[in-house]
């Protein structure tokens, strides 16, 4: 799949692409922030994204590597909720807060951990069998149930991770975890005691949502209480989205309408808002959810408002004002496709934010074919963009501490990207973009080396199995099903986006049994036989969506989708 080089096996398949102006049923719906970014973001240079998941692997979880700092991990013996050993990854490099002898041992973070357990296995790592251990196994005790809440939590024991300088109560922090756990859970299926977790989250997300009764108006939610709660943080209404994702994803593996039910209940306070909720993560789920409750359930949940309150960013006076997707150029670099705030210092982009906004949005593509120019011009902006986070990508002039670049390997990249220094920081007065982290910032004494973010740079593997490149430079090749945890039975299904001003000719990479490529937008099988790789075509600016299906397959259309045996090939 990742191959790039294109050598004498290709079949000269060309087959003219039917516009999508003029032949397609499905009509391309825009985003306006999308409209505004570049079809040719500049300086342009894609990573190997796969290959930075698989290295990422390696440098963590080494366990014996000695050096400043290093190991970057270690094992928890506390037992917290579960009567097993677990381990943790330091947030960032250094932080003081955290390691064997700190707090226990106990201060680390499921979003770090399972980050990166999800994305090794997005790209074929085992992690229930690495050097003999079972990993995803040990995450088991992020499941807090010491405390009565019964749903994974990003510390095995928050009040040890508020006294080692945590955050207080987040809900993000709450519901994330458990999205994260429902990935890990899919990727890595039949680990001891996983259903009985994943039933239990997910009962007490559909009790919370019928407490909650369309009102998520709350700084967080006590899941021991099953009472909202406010404090100094902004209110959060766009956790729904994070309860709707992880309720149809446990409907869609028990089978438990009340799951469903949930679902759509949470969707509806979500969509019920009359502005843009958008707080750190969880608003592009509800974009995910609402399509395939639309496409599979029959459900009309207005998808499109949902992407332009994630593009557009927070508007709520009590939300996290500004935080959405950055469209803007600092300095000599396009940036367009970022996630993080539009208005702090002039724009503040993050990096697992932005590998997060992947993970929805491309699987929605398959049920929504709508946006997927929107989407594919989006993420060829975004993957470009991304690379500026790692120290080897971006000029020493550009970062807080490139003396201190070795450590990383270009594999653990800094946690932020802001269009100016707001620190005070005289070299880098005048700068930008200045690529930086919090860590410094966050606690007293903190080391220069945790402007590096392991917990950010975890989620590498999204875009490592997403995103590859064909043999036309800046046209991607997107897999849809990559991320589409507990998604329907599907045959391999890409997504192209041709950001030129003329026709190009795109290589479809394969090698094995005889396919058949059928293109979601004609409706039509626009190559046959494909036994090795197949050249296709695609108009200028417009996308395709095809589908790997067997060779001479029937291919049937009822109830509004496309069947090839029995499963569903577009909607």
């Amino acid at each position: 799949m990742y191959k790039t080089n294109i050598l004498i096996f290709s079949i000269a398949l060309f087959v003219s692409a039917c516009s999508t102006h003029n032949d397609v049923a499905i009509k391309q719906v825009p985003i306006q922030r999308v409209i505004d970014m570049p079809q040719h973001p500049q300086p342009y240079k894609m990573l190997d994204w796969h290959e930075k998941a698989l290295n990422f692997d390696e440098f963590i979880f080494d366990t014996l590597v000695e050096g400043d700092y290093r190991p970057f991990i270690w094992f928890d013996n506390n037992s917290r909720n579960i009567d097993q050993r677990t381990f943790g990854l330091f947030t960032v490099i250094g932080d003081v807060r955290q390691g064997a002898d700190v707090n226990n041992g106990e201060f680390h973070e499921a979003i770090n951990s399972m980050g990166a357990l999800m994305g090794a296995g997005l790209v074929g790592i085992d992690k229930t069998n690495q050097d003999s251990l079972n990993y995803v196994k040990m995450v088991q005790n992020y499941f807090n149930s010491d405390n009565g809440w019964n749903i994974m939590m990003n510390n095995t024991c928050p009040e040890v991770a508020l006294l080692g300088g945590g955050y207080g109560r987040d809900w993000w922090y709450d519901v994330f975890p458990n999205v994260l756990y429902y990935a890990v859970s899919d990727i890595f299926e039949g680990v001891e005691n996983a259903d009985k977790l994943q039933y239990t989250i997910a009962e007490q997300f559909y009790k919370a949502d019928s407490v909650l009764d369309g009102n998520y108006d709350y700084s967080y939610f006590n899941y021991s209480s099953m009472t909202g709660q406010k404090n100094q943080i902004p209110y959060q209404q766009d956790a729904a989205a994070g309860h709707a994702y992880v309720l149809y994803s446990a409907y869609q593996k028990f089978g438990d309408d009340k799951f469903l039910q949930g679902a759509k209940s949470a969707m509806s306070a979500l969509e019920s808002q009359t502005e843009s909720r958008f707080y750190e993560v969880l608003m592009p789920f509800g974009a995910l959810t609402a399509a395939r409750l639309n496409a599979e359930q029959g459900s009309s949940f207005d998808i499109n408002k949902i992407l332009n309150w994630t593009f557009d960013g927070c508007t709520a006076e009590k939300g996290r004002t500004g935080w959405g997707i950055i469209s803007d150029r600092f300095g000599d670099y396009d940036v367009y496709g970022l996630q993080g705030s539009i208005i702090d210092g002039g724009g503040y982009a993050f990096l697992m934010n932005t590998f997060d906004m992947a993970w929805p949005l491309v699987p929605m593509v398959r049920y929504a074919p709508q946006y997927a120019e929107s989407i594919g011009k989006w993420m060829l902006n975004a993957a470009n963009a991304t690379r500026l986070f790692y120290p080897y990508e971006i000029p020493d002039k550009n970062q807080s501490v490139p003396e201190l670049k070795d450590i990383t390997r270009n594999i653990i990249a800094y946690e932020g990207i802001r269009k100016v220094d707001v620190y005070g920081d005289e070299r880098l007065k005048g700068v930008s973009p200045v690529a930086l982290g919090d860590g410094p910032h966050w606690v007293v004494n903190q080391p220069r080396h945790s402007m590096f973010s392991i917990y950010g740079s975890a989620h590498v593997g999204i875009f490592g199995a997403i995103v590859s490149t064909t043999n036309v430079e800046q046209v991607l090749r997107l897999n849809c099903l990559a991320t589409d945890f507990y998604g329907s039975e599907a045959y391999p299904t890409y997504l192209y986006y041709n950001p030129y001003d003329e026709v190009k000719n795109i290589i479809y990479t394969y090698s094995g049994d005889a396919i058949d490529l059928y293109d979601v937008f004609t409706g039509k099988v626009i190559a046959e036989n494909v036994v090795a790789n197949a050249e296709f075509s695609i108009e200028k600016q417009e996308s395709r969506l095809l589908v790997a299906i067997p060779a001479g397959s029937n291919i049937e259309h009822r109830d509004g989708k496309v069947y090839v045996n029995e499963i569903v090939i577009a909607f």
